[in-house]
């Protein structure tokens, strides 16, 4: 059974169809990529999976529940977790003490006692695993804000490992990386494949083909194709609509 099982999802604004009864599944550990050009409605996606906006009409399921009119903090306690285009992070506060936040907001306990619970085994030790995860470790009590964009993203991955997901929606995680910063990042999420799922949107080819066991096609909206990263590749109607003739 998919992890997540999306069916005939519609999101529509004024006369636009952002989401045009889209279907996909992303199985346990499994890595799935949506592409396609600007403003085929891939952050739309992501966004009504997350929570944030709720689509007009569709199902979305998780591990089986439909989850279709939930909240975010619902979907994240079922293990639902989104990283975001921007960098979202406390950038005054180190490399540990942000993905500590992340795991006192786990465990269901206020921001306003920071002070007191700074130094409290139970958000230590997570957080430093959640940051060795993330390929971190070594940068611990470096500012966020002295952190290199990459690592800033690396930063913001292991916050939401520090909730302890198990499907990511992870909406352009290699924005605004340098050519070195994208591979990295390619193979740190690789090394993350099959201990969670992944429903990636990225516009970077290397790293989609590099990571992704599934690919989905969007354009204006709908699905127009679904399969092996080979597939797509060779697909006419994708390489009319968006891949060209790049290999």
């Amino acid at each position: 059974m998919s992890l997540l099982s999306v069916r005939n999802l519609v999101k529509r604004y004024g006369g636009l169809v952002a989401t045009d009864n889209v279907d996909l599944d992303v199985a346990a550990g499994e890595i799935h990529a949506v592409i396609g050009p600007n403003g085929a409605g891939k952050s739309t996606l992501i966004t009504q999976l997350a929570g944030e906006i709720r689509p007009d009409s569709g199902r979305i399921l998780f591990d089986g529940a439909d989850i279709s009119g939930e909240p975010v903090a619902q979907r994240a306690l079922r293990g639902l977790a989104r990283s975001y285009q921007i960098t979202s992070i406390f950038p005054e506060f180190s490399a540990l003490q942000n993905v500590m936040l992340a795991v006192q907001a786990q465990q269901g306990h206020s921001f306003r006692f920071w002070t007191r619970v700074s130094s409290q085994a139970a958000l230590v030790g997570p957080a430093e695993a959640s940051l060795a995860r993330a390929g971190l470790a070594h940068r611990r009590d470096v500012a966020a804000a002295d952190l290199a964009h990459g690592e800033q993203r690396q930063l913001e991955l292991a916050m939401v490992l520090a909730g302890k997901p198990r499907l990511l929606l992870l909406d352009e995680p290699m924005a605004g990386m340098s050519q070195a910063e994208s591979a990295q990042m390619t193979e740190l999420l690789h090394s993350l494949k099959g201990d969670y799922g992944m429903l990636l949107v990225e516009h970077d080819m290397d790293a989609v083909f590099r990571l992704a066991d599934t690919v989905s096609v969007l354009v204006y909206g709908r699905n127009i194709a679904t399969g092996d990263p080979q597939y797509i590749r060779s697909h006419p109607d994708v390489r009319a609509a968006y891949l060209g003739d790049e290999e």
